[in-house]
């Protein structure tokens, strides 16, 4: 099949490339040609009039939950791949926390199948420790071989610091991160942050210091090491400035942050609405401004969802005893533009940096090239689309979302990757 994407500007800043108002030319999955009215020549085609759209290199989410196997219910690949196309990614990274988790090659051989003929391409993070149990360091070697492009065991800590320092040390050896969820344990099984808000509605707090703890320890094991840290959804004040300085030390850290913490605080808990509990909690002002001067300043790398589907019957708990965490993945792109880029936080090409270039270097994987004879596999972008956030219409198999009804500006039009195209809700072969 022909595509030709008319009239677009094609943006990507690893590339140095920046072409306003051209037309981009498929064929058979490959980028044909690129140029002004390029698209004119063409007979037999598919066209796409993209006025003042943009085209970027596939945008990659490196923190999602996929919930399969285990909890097919929740979501499986398929559906995680179908919500991550329609909310403008071309791949992911699926983190470990299933049921068996991912620690055998045989269930990275199984996530792998399930989305081998999928347009968005999955990647598996494999669990740190055998059964992410924190006992036994988990068979890297053969993990990485199979597959794996980090290690974690997300969903808690790196138990113990033995275990960290020696997933650390194998990290250097594959070049691969360890992917942290810092939270000190035996500070943990709150439901919210503490502070005023957890004593007013009289809810069991989390210090942000459990984060914070554990973000110290594990910068030392890494300065230590000289292994490679990657510190997911950071959302407290001290744990950036850790980081900050850390980096500033020359230590291997980088660190994601979700858009729900850049986005809300604490004080929308306050309608007990489960969908604002998550892990880690919906910290206070004081952190989300210390949230949005990190991604200005570079020390966070990247802008990952936490896509962590549940069933409305356990969403459906007392705010103590419902599971944490929310879908993101089609609402994260939108919630970036909105609070981020049209609020002059990030330029446009800091965000593209944020969810399509840092998170493939973070991960070693090599960055989508918009240029004639390769693959295409980009995401195609509107900036200044109002729209309205409808649950309903997720394509994930799961709802739960505190931002339905809001009101968002800019959202992807389509992606393209793998030989196929999702465009206005459906997908073809291409």
């Amino acid at each position: 099949m022909k595509i030709v994407l008319k009239n677009v500007n094609v943006f990507n800043p690893h590339q140095k490339l920046d072409e306003k108002g051209v037309d981009l030319i498929i064929i058979d999955g490959i980028i044909s040609a690129m140029g002004k009215n390029k698209g004119n020549a063409v007979s037999d085609a598919k066209v796409f009039d993209l006025q003042g759209k943009y085209i970027v290199p596939g945008l990659f989410d490196m923190h999602v939950h996929l919930r399969e196997p285990g909890r097919e219910d929740e979501e499986t690949v398929i559906t995680g791949c179908n919500s991550a196309a329609n909310g403008g990614f071309t791949s992911i990274a699926c983190m470990p926390n299933t049921d068996p988790a991912v620690d055998s090659a045989e269930i990275i051989n199984f996530i792998l199948s399930q989305a081998k003929s999928h347009l968005v391409k999955v990647h598996p993070v494999a669990a740190a420790s055998l059964g992410r149990k924190g006992e036994y360091l988990s068979p890297m070697a053969e993990l990485y071989e199979a597959g794996a492009v980090g290690f974690s065991d997300d969903g808690a800590a790196i138990k113990t610091a033995s275990i960290a320092k020696r997933a650390l040390e194998y990290s250097k050896m594959f070049n691969v991160p360890i992917i942290e969820h810092c939270e000190d344990e035996s500070l943990a099984g709150g439901a919210m942050n503490e502070g005023l808000n957890s004593t007013i509605l009289g809810l069991p707090p989390i210090p942000s210091v459990a984060e914070d703890l554990l973000v110290a320890r594990d910068i030392l094991l890494a300065e230590y090491t000289g292994g490679i840290l990657h510190i997911a959804h950071i959302s407290s004040k001290k744990s950036i400035d850790l980081v900050r300085e850390a980096k500033k030390k020359g230590i291997k850290v980088t660190a994601e942050v979700t858009p729900h913490h850049f986005t809300l605080t604490d004080n929308a808990v306050k309608g007990y609405d489960t969908n604002t509990k998550m892990n880690p909690p919906l910290r206070s002002l004081e952190d989300l401004q210390a949230v949005i001067a990190a991604l200005a300043d570079g020390t966070i790398d990247c802008i990952a969802c936490d896509h962590a589907p549940h069933s409305p019957e356990e969403k459906d708990e007392e705010f103590e005893y419902a599971p944490n965490g929310i879908v993101g993945l089609e609402t994260s792109l939108a919630l970036a533009l909105t609070e981020l880029y049209h609020k002059k936080i990030l330029s446009f090409e800091q965000l593209i940096e944020k969810m399509a270039i840092n998170p493939r270097l973070i991960l070693n994987i090599s960055i989508p090239k918009i240029v004639e004879g390769e693959l295409a596999e980009i995401s195609i972008i509107d900036l200044n689309e109002v729209w309205t956030v409808e649950k309903n219409k997720f394509f994930s198999k799961s709802k739960n979302s505190p931002f339905d009804k809001k009101l968002l500006t800019g959202k992807s039009v389509g992606v393209i990757n793998n030989h196929k195209m999702f465009f206005n809700g459906e997908f073809f072969g291409i």
